[in-house]
């Protein structure tokens, strides 16, 4: 049997004690991959890897816009856009208070989950609202103080089957 040099011993012993770390890091903030998040500032950076020593691809200017997060690495997370544009921030940078996109066309919000209601408000293409709960295909939003209903299709921010209460 062969004996390892103690300099190699130790090196592996730092490499498998790295990778144990890895998953309980992961555990430990304990929300599954992909997730949306919104971001919690006027001016965020999206760059093109997970450290400050990356370029500055793209400069998002809309404080709440949700973002999917699609990886994480250490404390960077990886996050697309409605638009389908990825790139990296720090974590400091994202919220996990939930915000919606309205996304095709001009749409009527509803008093109550069903489109024979009476419509409250009608929201443009782009417009963020605050995400408040989601019950089978219709989501409870805030849109400028006012909260009303409006299908889960017409939303990007939320996952199809999620619950959201």
């Amino acid at each position: 049997m062969k004996t390892m040099h103690p300099r190699r011993a130790a090196a592996a012993a730092l490499l498998l004690l790295g990778a144990a770390l890895v998953p309980a890091a992961a555990a430990r903030e304990g929300a599954p991959l992909p997730r949306f998040a919104s971001l919690r500032s006027d001016e965020v950076n999206l760059r093109a890897g997970p450290g400050t020593q990356y370029p500055v691809e793209w400069v998002f200017l809309r404080r709440d816009l949700p973002v999917e997060i699609v990886a994480e690495y250490g404390r960077w997370r990886k996050v697309r856009d409605v638009d389908g544009s990825e790139g990296w921030m720090h974590q400091s940078l994202l919220s996990s208070r939930r915000w919606v996109m309205i996304k095709g066309a001009v749409r009527p919000l509803y008093l109550t989950p069903t489109e024979g209601s009476e419509a409250v408000l009608r929201a443009e293409p782009g417009v963020l609202g605050r995400l408040l709960t989601c019950l089978r295909e219709w989501c409870r939003v805030e849109i400028a103080g006012h909260k009303a209903w409006l299908p889960r299709r017409h939303l990007w921010g939320v996952y199809p089957e999620e619950d959201v209460e």
